[in-house]
């Protein structure tokens, strides 16, 4: 599932894109990307895209003044893109939840180092390239250094694209390069690769000597800077997410899990608002209601997951029936709708006014079936269990839990 978005940081409107897994999120997480690049740069759309298989969701997104985000580059710096980092953070635990996974790729492992105290929902912290400091993306323009320092700018050639680099971020930089990081309580995962002849290998060992533990080292082989290989996104990805589990905090509690008796259903609040989690004894989902409503679509909404039982059970009910009968029933559709009317008369209701709820099944069923056998299965569809439950007197009681 994936939604373009946009949020506002300090003066500009920043483009981003959230991917999430269509069934339970176990986390959330935040790309940050390498220097003069953008959220689509190859490594970013895939790593976040096998994060996204292993039930991460990741939120990356232009820093101001690149790709669909407002701003000039030119007046940027490496201060404006830890307050694009922040406002990104906020952003995920306002409408969201707040990201407990950091990913920074080249400078943007420098920018995650240095933002993670501020974002306290943060557990986990990855760097990918990283220069151990901010300043060394410095070399990338040194033959204009003189320049920079003498005219106020310079127009440099970074890849295939022409940047303004102004004084003020070196000076930025420098003031940077000054402040060494320190994580708080937080996991950091160092990857590097021997031959990225972009950031040193050497940055990483610095990184990695420089924190404290709970710290690991993984070493890219021939990967290069940008993880041009899909191979290799696909490995960093893969890698992040199993290193990452034993630090996140997933939405539901192993405790909850353990509470849950067989034929027995938990709803937990998830985000305080529409998102409910909806736990059995072995599944986990989602209920939801649509953005339109003030939900955010995470899940179906109550009334879908009543089609859905009602549809699921006929169709179960259905294929037991033509097992036992053996006769060549190769599949089943069933499309469900619920509708709701006001009605004047209705013979079938009890009262004269009131409202009318209809389930409404529409059954495809495929195969070398003759007329009467087709008749014979839509006789069963009225027999499956939920459709009694329907059906029948249903009496639901509450009570508050001591």
């Amino acid at each position: 599932m994936r939604e373009k978005i946009e949020f506002p940081s300090k003066d500009a409107i920043l483009a981003g894109l959230l991917e999430r897994p269509d069934g339970q999120v176990s986390a959330y997480a935040l790309f940050a990307h390498c220097f003069t690049c953008g959220k689509d740069i190859a490594a970013a759309s895939r790593i976040s895209r096998a994060l996204v298989q292993q039930g991460i969701a990741v939120l990356r997104f232009d820093f101001t003044g690149l790709g669909n985000s407002d701003g000039d580059f030119a007046n940027t710096n490496f201060s404006s893109n830890l307050d694009d980092l922040k406002a990104a953070a906020d952003f995920l635990r306002c409408e969201y939840e707040a990201p407990q996974l950091l990913i920074g790729h080249s400078l943007g492992g420098a920018a995650v180092l240095a933002i993670a105290n501020q974002i306290p929902e943060s557990k986990a912290v990855v760097t990918i390239g990283a220069p151990a400091s901010p300043e060394h993306v410095a070399h990338n323009f040194a033959a204009s250094m003189d320049e920079i320092q003498s005219q106020g700018l310079a127009h440099v050639n970074l890849g295939p694209r022409q940047f303004t680099i102004k004084k003020q971020f070196l000076d930025d930089l420098a003031q940077h390069a000054k402040q060494a990081f320190n994580l708080d309580k937080k996991a950091l995962l160092v990857m590097h690769s021997p031959v990225d002849d972009t950031v040193s290998i050497d940055q990483a060992e610095r990184i990695y000597t420089q924190a404290k533990h709970p710290k690991s080292f993984v070493s890219l082989d021939s990967a290069d800077h940008l993880l041009t290989n899909k191979a290799d996104a696909t490995y960093v990805a893969n890698v992040i997410a199993s290193w990452s589990s034993r630090y996140l905090d997933s939405s539901i509690s192993p405790q909850s899990l353990q509470q849950v008796a067989s034929g027995h259903l938990r709803v937990e609040e998830r985000d305080h608002k529409f998102t409910q989690t909806i736990i059995s004894d072995s599944h986990i989902w989602l209920a939801d209601e649509p953005i339109k409503v003030g939900g955010k679509d995470l899940g179906p909404d109550p009334y879908e997951h009543l089609l859905a039982a009602l549809g699921a059970c006929t169709s179960m009910t259905m294929r037991m029936y033509a097992e036992r009968k053996k006769w060549p029933l190769q599949d089943i559709k069933i499309d469900l709708t619920h509708n709701r009317t006001y009605i004047k008369d209705c013979e079938t209701c009890e009262s004269g006014k009131g409202q009318l709820d209809t389930l409404s099944r529409k059954i495809e069923l495929i195969g070398d079936l003759s007329d009467e056998q087709k008749q014979a299965l839509l006789v069963i569809s009225e027999k499956c269990p939920v459709h009694k439950t329907l059906h029948s007197k249903l009496v639901v009681t509450t009570e508050l839990k001591n």
